[in-house]
């Protein structure tokens, strides 16, 4: 698991591979990722918008703007939990995803919240760091 902590705000990510959506032999790798995002902090916090930035092992980057995630962008009270899962695909059998969320307090302030970097490695291949 991999995890980043901003403004106690806290992302824990799980990432897995999805055999079953994969083809090697056409250069298709699918990755799952499990997301939960925790407000360990005191206010109320909106999710209004995800960047990603995903690198795979040549070196090929792809940027993922967009309002939300999976279509909402979840209110957190303080000690709620939101949880989902989405997916990546690449072209080659390993990568590495980071990015952040746009956050809004209940006073109108935005801010940025991490999402840790983590490596999508497909299973028999040798871990690289990308």
């Amino acid at each position: 698991m991999y995890r980043a902590l901003t403004r106690d705000i806290e992302v824990t990510v799980e990432p897995y591979y999805l055999e079953e959506q994969s083809d090697p032999d056409d250069s298709r790798y699918v990755w799952g990722y499990r997301i939960l995002i925790s407000n360990l902090s005191g206010e109320t916090v909106r999710l209004m918008t995800r960047y990603w930035h995903i690198t795979d092992e040549n070196g090929q980057v792809d940027e993922v703007n967009g309002p939300g995630v999976i279509g909402e962008q979840p209110v957190l009270n303080p000690g709620d939990t939101y949880e989902y899962s989405s997916g990546c695909p690449l072209d080659t059998p390993s990568g590495v995803m980071f990015g952040h969320y746009s956050m809004e307090n209940t006073h109108g302030e935005s801010f940025t919240v991490d999402i840790p970097a983590f490596s999508l490695d497909s299973p028999g291949q040798n871990r690289t760091l990308n």
